[in-house]
């Protein structure tokens, strides 16, 4: 259960941050010259956990990933970025929003790929773990109360 509220609290990482940025290459192509849609996913996988690795350093690994809807192709050297930010703070689980770019390569036009939620969980010794718990000095200086 979270005990992150909207509006609730402040935390820097709210703010949508840059988690990775590629360049689609052709041996990622399906048969019709764009970018395989499971490329696309596991690349959201890890700006997921970039986004939960900012929270401490635990095993963070994916739990559940929201429906994701493919809006417009990739296609060979486009420029493809990963933005991220927490939608929620739970005890052991964050979930975190990724929405894809891509930056044409002729046109330099950027157009909405997809959107993603993911829920990562904080593990450690194979178990669940408390992130705001964890010896991890820097987290409680994150989260500040809203004045």
């Amino acid at each position: 259960m979270s005990d992150y509220q909207p509006g609730s609290m402040k935390t820097p990482l709210d703010e949508k941050i840059m988690a990775m940025r590629i360049v689609a290459m052709p041996n990622q192509t399906n048969p019709y010259g764009t970018i395989f849609g499971g490329i696309i996913l596991s690349y959201i996988d890890q700006a997921g956990f970039v986004e939960a690795r900012r929270y401490g350093d635990l095993d963070w690994v994916t739990a559940a990933v929201g429906k994701v809807e493919f809006h417009a192709p990739v296609h060979v050297g486009d420029i493809v970025t990963f933005m991220t930010h927490t939608t929620r703070l739970g005890r052991t689980s964050i979930d975190v929003q990724v929405e894809v770019e891509a930056e044409r390569f002729k046109t330099h036009e950027v157009v909405h790929v997809t959107s993603a939620s993911l829920t990562m969980v904080g593990m450690r010794d194979g178990k669940p773990s408390p992130f705001r718990e964890c010896p991890c000095a820097f987290v409680d200086k994150l989260i500040e109360p809203k004045e």
